[in-house]
């Protein structure tokens, strides 16, 4: 069911998007708070995993069928 706001529907992401999303910003987490190298993320990308993340989920939420 979409919620209807601005002109605009926000639907739930499905759930492969949400799980990509969490499993990133999971990395992202454990590179930061209990040092475990991931080799992309550990090099100095952990903003931009986070940032992916949130992003992708963003899209799941805005765009129907992601």
């Amino acid at each position: 069911m979409a919620f209807r706001r601005g002109g605009f529907a926000l639907t739930p992401p499905s759930l492969i998007v949400f799980a990509i999303s969490i499993i990133l910003a999971v990395l992202a987490l454990l590179a930061v708070y209990a040092r475990v190298r991931i080799p992309w993320v550990s090099a100095g990308h952990t903003f931009d995993t986070l940032a992916i993340a949130y992003l992708l989920l963003v899209a799941g939420v805005v765009f129907r069928r992601l």
